[in-house]
């Protein structure tokens, strides 16, 4: 349980009892990632639902700050950073890994945060407003399969969170979470079968366009996958 509870306090921040870890502990908490996004999925349900007594807009709006809050912006960190790099990606590897661990947001990251956050809150408005609650719940735990996925497949850009991760993935990890996938498909929603496209297409992406995987570019590519799913959600609660 110590690597989950890592994982919840890596990738949230709910109140958890602190535990020894050393860095072995760190890199295999990837394998529980997904296991932290149920816990996400449930309370930005939550959020939505009690939201969504009000009004669906402000369902939409208490949905988006949940998840914001609950992962402390991480992901949209590293969204930003991303597009700051990806402006900066003509000018040489040594360049983009610079603006990679620049903490200031330039104008390509601010724009790339925005519109997210729009795109998150008017995907949520359509769920809500058509009664799909359920469909939100197992999002963030799809999109969190995909970092193992990306940390097994594509080479490290650089020393660091991305490299530690790499080698703590194993076939058995992907294959149980794919079967969980599955079964959340079968139980949920068909839309969750669109993981595998957004995986490939943000990983096709960030190996031609910047090289490799970090800890950006998981953050990234969860965000961009949560949208994907949210869309793809809408598209089958519409056919629905």
């Amino acid at each position: 349980m110590k690597r989950f509870v890592l994982a919840l306090q890596f990738l949230t921040r709910l109140p958890l009892p602190t535990v020894t870890a050393d860095t072995d502990d760190f890199a295999t908490s990837i394998r529980w990632f997904p296991a932290a996004g149920i816990i996400i999925g449930v309370l930005v349900m939550a959020a939505a639902w009690a939201g969504a007594q009000i009004d669906s807009w402000i369902g939409a709006l208490a949905a988006l700050a949940a998840w914001t809050w609950i992962t402390g912006a991480l992901h949209l960190d590293g969204l930003g950073d991303i597009a700051d790099a990806a402006g900066a990606a003509h000018k040489g590897k040594d360049r983009l890994v610079a603006v990679l661990r620049d903490p200031h947001a330039g104008s390509f990251a601010i724009v790339a945060i925005a519109m997210q956050l729009i795109a998150k809150l008017i995907l949520l408005h359509y769920l809500i407003d058509v009664n799909a609650f359920i469909a939100l719940a197992p999002i963030p735990f799809a999109a969190r399969i995909a970092p193992l996925c990306w940390a097994r497949w594509l080479p490290p850009l650089h020393e660091g969170l991305g490299s530690r991760f790499r080698h703590a993935v194993r076939a058995v990890d992907l294959i149980l979470w794919a079967l969980a996938l599955i079964a959340a498909a079968m139980m949920v929603s068909p839309s969750l079968l669109s993981l595998p496209l957004a995986v490939l297409l943000w990983g096709r992406w960030i190996r031609r366009h910047i090289g490799g995987i970090s800890g950006d570019g998981h953050g990234a590519g969860i965000e961009l996958t949560e949208t994907t799913l949210l869309v793809a959600a809408s598209v089958m609660a519409d056919l629905a």
